[in-house]
């Protein structure tokens, strides 16, 4: 009993235990759901599109954990997935040759950068000037669309450069696409910053009780200010990805509630919205579990519309089993029964 107990409390075992609910559940429910099919050397299924499709939201959802777990939220991040793809393209050109007008790393790198100041205004707002995070990035959310249609000058700028499809597709000659490299070298790159530094725990600190933080002689204003800004560039990366995935920049469908999945990722992964300890583990899995049930949900025929109704139902249930409340009253009510049938 103690077993089950631990085993139910773990912080994974949420993530876990609704993505084997939902892989059993298309086993039976949707045909062919597990098929996995090689042409030209490269793997097909669905199974191989949700991990494509998720390395975009785990990669954002890395950087909403540090956010969240300081307390704080970033709702910017669709927005700044749009900025990211119309930097990057405009950079590159639509020219219909093929060719490029700037060296793609080069165009990538601005890009990401670009994001990062995008961050670095959301962490001076939030970490400066103490405004409530949710206001902070909201006005970047807002304005961001517009900055992003500004400089595409309101049109879809499509890349003919065929190496920048890779980033987002599969280069010839590789079983998986690039999407799921690029987000596992993320997850090494953030793991090893967590374990060999002490970045994780100031940022768990901060989340904790930032007044006791800053009379322990942290700098608290900093660290806030640098998950805003490791948020921006998590979102202009997945940007590159996601622009690279249709070849066009988008601005005003790229990226489109985005940052909800990740918020929703990141809730469902064990991290509390009110900040303190964080699982970036956890963040993974539910970032793979939010696109299982997107696309479950797809494969049912739920359309685009309803889908936001059905994500809602999620976030109500996670709320209800994250409500100390909630499970006081459970609590209360089962042992009124036991107590019953004694």
């Amino acid at each position: 009993m103690n077993q089950i107990k631990k085993m139910t409390s773990h912080h994974l075992f949420l993530p876990v235990f609704a993505l084997v609910l939902l892989l059993i559940f298309n086993a039976f429910a949707t045909p062919g759901f597990f098929s996995i099919q090689i042409q030209n050397g490269q793997l097909f299924g669905r199974i191989i599109d949700i991990l494509n499709r998720a390395s975009i939201l785990v990669i954002l959802s890395m950087g909403m954990t540090f956010v969240i777990a300081t307390g704080g939220i970033d709702i910017s991040q669709g927005s700044v997935i749009a900025i990211s793809g119309a930097v990057c393209c405009s950079l590159i050109g639509g020219a219909g040759d093929g060719t490029t007008q700037m060296p793609l790393l080069l165009a990538c790198v601005i890009a990401v950068i670009v994001c990062g100041i995008c961050g670095v205004w959301n962490g001076f707002l939030v970490s400066k000037l103490k405004i409530q995070p949710m206001v902070a990035t909201l006005i970047l959310m807002t304005a961001g669309r517009g900055i992003a249609m500004l400089i595409t000058k309101g049109q879809n700028i499509t890349v003919y450069y065929k190496p920048f499809t890779y980033i987002g597709n599969t280069i010839p000659g590789s079983p998986l696409p690039t999407t799921i490299f690029i987000a596992a070298a993320m997850v090494v790159l953030v793991v090893l910053i967590q374990k060999k530094t002490s970045v994780g725990m100031f940022v768990q600190a901060v989340g904790i009780n930032a007044e006791a933080s800053h009379r322990t002689g942290l700098k608290v204003t900093s660290i806030i200010f640098m998950v805003y800004v490791f948020s921006g560039m998590c979102a202009g990366i997945a940007g590159l990805m996601e622009s690279s995935m249709i070849a066009a920049a988008d601005p005003n469908n790229a990226g489109l509630n985005m940052e909800l999945d990740a918020i929703l990722a990141v809730a469902l992964g064990g991290t509390l919205l009110t900040g303190g300890k964080f699982y970036i583990g956890g963040s993974i899995i539910g970032a793979i579990t939010i696109q299982t049930l997107t696309t479950t949900l797809y494969a049912l025929g739920v359309s685009s519309e309803q889908l936001p109704v059905c994500k809602a139902i999620v976030v109500i249930l996670i709320c209800l089993l994250q409500s100390e409340q909630f499970k006081k009253m459970f609590a209360g009510k089962a042992e009124k029964k036991a107590v019953t049938q004694i």
